[in-house]
């Protein structure tokens, strides 16, 4: 899968569907190089465990403006409680300091420098409701088909693809930006990835991450057991490093786990493990090609990941692009109800 389910026993992070990262996106609006579109996508099998987005949860897009792996502007999307069968959102950019410790969960109102949406309304029908912003900003939140296209029985048989979509049909919560490039910082190459944040227990005030996703797959097919639950709270600077449950670091399971599938030598094997981390999806926002560059819905991520990790010996899963796309923002396809 893509992030959907990553942690043990195809659970949800927090066990909780709502603050689940399924998939998100990054790519060149079609016919406006000005312009890009980022989506954050999570509750998988919506509705069927949750009809709503967490309302005191934190659903972040971070990017890297200088490519040091350390977040240097935020998308910050937070709900109201659902009342009456409505939800409304509020979405800020903000502009993090070098110093900000983000594992540590305070959400500093003082690096919201802008407010981008206000009481942006939830779409939980088949109509999606777009909301125009501040700063030549749309947005959409809500109710959507999940784009996202794999043979997941074959996946967990063993790389045995029949080329069954269990995607299909399937639906997702979505929040998407139609945003100008010059929101995302005056260099085209930046990194992106998404993170959702929770109350903690016994400190509601504060904030814990628990659950990351920059490129498709990664924690899924390289991460075992807790390493998973590991792997979603450790911030991509130190994901090189950071210990496993093994005792190993993350680079060095990366590297064993490539030697495996796809036969590669030590040396060959560690030089693909330190491009795919630290985790983050690269991207140049001047360029409208797909993945690797960002990734667009249509982007075969499976097909192109399968072929890496395995050195050519599995070329795909039989599964191609979902039909039901929108030409127009925002793009994910109606839900299917």
């Amino acid at each position: 899968m893509a992030d959907h389910l990553d942690a043990p026993g195809l659970t949800s992070p927090a066990m909780d569907t709502r603050v689940d990262i399924t998939d998100h996106y990054a790519f060149q609006k079609p016919g406006d190089r000005d312009r890009t579109i980022l989506i954050l996508n999570v509750n998988p099998l919506a509705p069927t465990h949750a009809d709503e987005f967490r309302h005191d949860a934190l659903y972040e897009t971070l990017i890297d403006t200088d490519g040091d792996a350390v977040p240097d502007l935020a998308f910050r999307y937070r709900f109201t409680r659902k009342h009456r069968g409505g939800q409304f959102a509020h979405v800020t950019r903000a502009i993090l300091p070098k110093h900000a410790k983000l594992e540590d969960g305070h959400i500093h109102p003082e690096w919201e420098k802008d407010v981008l949406v206000d009481k942006a309304p939830v779409s939980f029908g088949r109509r999606a409701r777009i909301s125009e912003g501040n700063d030549g900003v749309r947005f959409f939140a809500g109710f959507r088909s999940d784009p996202f296209f794999f043979d997941l029985m074959g996946f967990l048989n063993g790389f045995k693809f029949t080329g069954t979509d269990f995607f299909l049909g399937k639906n997702v919560f979505g929040i998407a930006l139609d945003l100008p490039n010059q929101l995302l910082g005056k260099r085209s190459k930046i990194g992106v990835w998404a993170r959702t944040l929770v109350p903690m227990l016994h400190q509601p005030d504060h904030l814990t991450q628990v659950d990351q996703m920059g490129r498709p797959a990664i924690n899924t097919v390289f991460n075992h057991n807790n390493d998973k639950n590991t792997f979603n709270v450790v911030q991509p600077d130190d994901q090189r490093n950071a210990k496993t449950a093994s005792g190993k670091t993350f680079l060095e399971v990366f590297t064993s786990e490539l030697e495996s599938l796809g036969g590669y030598d030590a040396a060959h094997a560690r030089s693909i493990a330190d491009v795919l981390l630290p985790d983050i999806l690269t991207f140049d926002y001047s360029s409208p090609r797909g993945y690797l560059n960002g990734r667009r819905l249509r982007d075969d991520v499976i097909d192109i990941s399968l072929n890496l990790v395995t050195n050519g010996k599995i070329t795909g899963d039989g599964v191609g692009p979902h039909k039901d796309y929108l030409p127009h923002f925002p793009y994910l396809g109606n839900p299917h109800v």
